[in-house]
């Protein structure tokens, strides 16, 4: 009765752990330029005399869909989305790149370029404006920007866009994205931003629910099976007892 139980527990846990990922997405389904996490498992040996026949669940790092969000308007220059697939590179905390879709783009005290507070990298590095009186972000990622007190528009730097196959990414615990080889990716001139806008979430709020609640029903199950064969366990002990 000890792999029936083996059984049920691992399956309970795998759907635990989707539980989890499904109820993240839900938390962020209004977050823009949040990509979807996608529950990832393999099947692992039990090592040790006698478990052949055991096999467990093992979590493995969450994937993540790149699908393509709504794009909402904003009307605000420094917002961008952009258009189809791709990414923008910053300086995560580290010091490495990372990467998102999040185009709210802000400038702080030291007139560097940043979202939600990391910098925005350039084709050198994080992207510092001069003193100005406007600026303006194309839609090939060129920031251009009019000094203080001139009229003419002058171009300051390029943001970094980068397109990185879904595979070759893993999400950090600050839920920005990075390559799994820690290396920085090449930049891409093929990726295009639109001025105005943001990209809403890609998660589906009623294809996570739909998920959630089917994932309810069959833990309810493997905890029913638990029971069924702790209740057989006692049933052949009390035969063994001959009580």
């Amino acid at each position: 009765m000890d792999r029936l139980g083996y059984t049920a527990m691992t399956a309970a846990s795998r759907t635990m752990t989707s539980l989890q990922v499904r109820a993240n997405n839900l938390a962020n389904v209004n977050t823009p330029g949040f990509r979807a996490d996608l529950e990832q498992a393999k099947a692992v040996d039990v090592q040790g005399y006698g478990y052949d026949s055991r096999h467990m669940a093992l979590a493995k790092s969450n994937g993540v869909s790149l699908a393509p969000g709504a794009l909402m308007a904003t009307g605000r220059d420094l917002d961008f989305a952009i258009q189809g697939k791709g990414l923008i590179a910053l300086e995560g905390a580290d010091g490495k790149e990372v990467y998102t879709r999040h185009g709210s783009v802000q400038v702080d005290a030291e007139l560097r370029l940043t979202v939600n507070g990391r910098p925005v990298l350039g084709e050198g590095g994080p992207i510092v404006l001069p003193e100005y009186d406007s600026l303006h972000i194309g839609s090939d990622g060129v920031v251009s920007v009019m000094p203080r007190g001139d009229y003419l528009m002058v171009e300051v730097d390029r943001i970094k866009r980068v397109d990185v196959p879904a595979s070759d990414l893993v999400k950090d615990a600050s839920g920005l994205l990075r390559t799994k080889d820690g290396q920085p990716a090449e930049a891409s001139e093929e990726v295009a931003l639109v001025s105005g806008y943001l990209e809403a979430s890609n998660v589906s709020a009623i294809e996570q629910l739909v998920g959630t609640m089917s994932l309810n029903r069959l833990f309810e199950t493997q905890v029913k099976m638990m029971k069924a064969a702790e209740d057989l366990s006692d049933a052949g002990n009390r035969m063994i007892r001959g009580s």
